[in-house]
């Protein structure tokens, strides 16, 4: 399975602007600029993509591992962090909530750690990056 997203410049870093759209068009020419990333401007943002991403993907992916244990949670909520410092980012900290019915926490406990570590975009900081470049 493969999947895509378009992000679409122009003008200088400052003070240009973009827009994003997703395959699914969920995102659909949806604004981001300096001031959405770095300030409090209108549009999104990439390390806010990243942070939902993380949260979605980590949270599927603890819905799985409990369901392997023999647990459904009644709901299970996840706050992705993403700290962006210095140029880098260099931290993502999941903040989760879950009701499990019949779950002890310990069975909770390594299941959100299973989730963490094996999520896809928790493995993706671990990935090699290759790209193409075309200039036109």
């Amino acid at each position: 399975m493969k999947r895509h997203a378009t992000a679409v410049w122009s003008g200088t870093g400052k003070e240009g602007n973009g827009h994003l759209t997703t395959q699914s068009t969920v995102l659909n020419e949806t604004q981001y600029s300096y001031l959405s990333r770095f300030e409090n401007g209108i549009g999104t943002n990439p390390e806010e993509l990243v942070a939902a991403a993380h949260a979605g993907c980590f949270t599927m992916k603890l819905s799985f591992v409990l369901n392997a244990a023999g647990f459904t949670a009644s709901n299970i909520e996840t706050r992705c962090d993403i700290t962006l410092e210095s140029g880098s980012i260099t931290e993502s900290h999941l903040s989760v909530k879950a009701t499990v019915p019949g779950i002890s926490k310990e069975q909770f406990d390594a299941a959100v750690a299973d989730a963490k570590e094996n999520c896809p975009i928790s493995k993706l900081y671990r990935t090699n990056i290759t790209h193409e470049a075309t200039l036109s």
